[in-house]
């Protein structure tokens, strides 16, 4: 049962003039801010030098992106990288994984723990990870504010339309365009069970150059027809309802409208942003118990069980990242998240108290 349509369009940053602050990037810095600042309270608390914090920063700032970038160019799409591996330095045009980042960051700190803490890698995993799980709940959030991983399209109680990437394409495909505006109807077409909300898309133009309507009108039909029904194939977002003509306004000759098809998703980042938090609050929860937080490897190994076992589920819900995905039993993030939870429970059940010069 729908009770909720969300018209996603604001945007995927602010637009500060000479440069625009992407709110995926304002999120995924906040994430590491945070994590340094209960990571400074955790070394406080554990009387370790806060200088050997900064260290630890570098590491895994530089384990994330690394890692989450190859694992995404080798779990994903290495027949693509592969043929073209000048792209893979390509990080701001997307494509991070979250199992490739966690492979980094433990390999970061088993070499951070020898030699800078020189502590156990699990003692410092256990409180690493309280950190992780709150930078990995604002990363949710920024894709979300990016308009991307997002849900499987079908009506839920809370379903999102993502119009934002239609406007960009849009915009980019004509100079001459100034705005595109999505204004949500009280219509609808339902299609094998799915009610798919309709919009009327308004097109402003600028104002400063003639508009040849007839011109216009064939232009504008045909590279909707290419950018939006063609291309939408694979993301679908928005599509020109069918048969839906270009309406030109009768008092502002630079302004047409035309119906779309909107589809409705799963907001699945909302989803695990809201699951990751509460696992970050599990978590601390737990590393305030003296007893628990004793038991090396316990938490680090509860985060693999909680976080993966949880990105499993997820995934009934979300859309195939990659074509390959389409008709396997199991996705590639479920695949991979099945020997992180195993992981976990070894290191859950193989867990021993620290010993007193530890």
């Amino acid at each position: 049962m729908n009770l909720l349509t969300i018209t996603w369009d604001m945007g995927r940053g602010l637009d500060l003039g000479f440069f625009t602050l992407r709110y995926y990037s304002l999120l995924f810095a906040a994430g590491f801010v945070l994590g340094y600042l209960l990571m400074k309270r955790i070394f406080r608390k554990e009387g370790i030098p806060l200088e050997k914090l900064d260290t630890l920063l570098t590491y895994v700032v530089v384990a994330t992106i690394v890692g989450a970038r190859l694992g995404h160019v080798f779990f994903y799409q290495w027949d693509y990288y592969s043929k073209h591996p000048h792209e893979i330095l390509k990080v701001w045009e997307g494509g991070l994984a979250s199992h490739g980042a966690v492979v980094a960051i433990i390999i970061a700190i088993i070499i951070y723990s020898r030699k800078v803490l020189k502590k156990p890698t699990l003692w410092m995993l256990d409180r690493l990870v309280i950190t992780i799980a709150l930078a990995g709940a604002l990363i949710r959030m920024g894709n979300w504010f990016n308009s991307e991983i997002y849900g499987a399209v079908e009506n839920s109680t809370m379903e999102t339309v993502f119009t934002n990437p239609t406007r960009e394409r849009l915009l980019n495909s004509f100079e001459e365009l100034a705005s595109v505006d999505f204004k949500l109807t009280n219509e609808s077409i339902i299609t094998d069970s799915v009610e798919f909300p309709l919009y009327k898309m308004e097109l402003e133009f600028d104002n400063t150059r003639p508009i040849d309507e007839k011109l216009y009108r064939q232009r504008v039909e045909n590279t909707m027809r290419i950018y939006l029904n063609d291309f939408d194939k694979e993301e679908k977002n928005i599509i020109i309802e069918p048969g839906a003509k270009l309406q030109w306004d009768e008092d502002i000759e630079n302004r047409a409208s035309i119906k779309a098809i909107g589809y409705p998703r799963n907001p699945t980042q909302i989803y695990e942003a809201i699951g990751y938090f509460l696992i970050f609050l599990v978590l601390y929860r737990i590393f305030l118990n003296a007893n628990l937080a004793q038991r090396k490897g316990f938490i680090f190994g509860l985060f693999l069980v909680l976080i993966f076992g949880f990105r499993f589920m997820i995934e009934y819900w979300k859309e195939n990242q990659v074509s390959s995905e389409e008709g396997q039993l199991l996705n590639i993030g479920q695949y991979l998240s099945i020997p992180c939870v195993l992981a976990g429970l070894y290191f859950m059940f193989a867990a021993k108290p620290l010993k007193e010069n530890e």
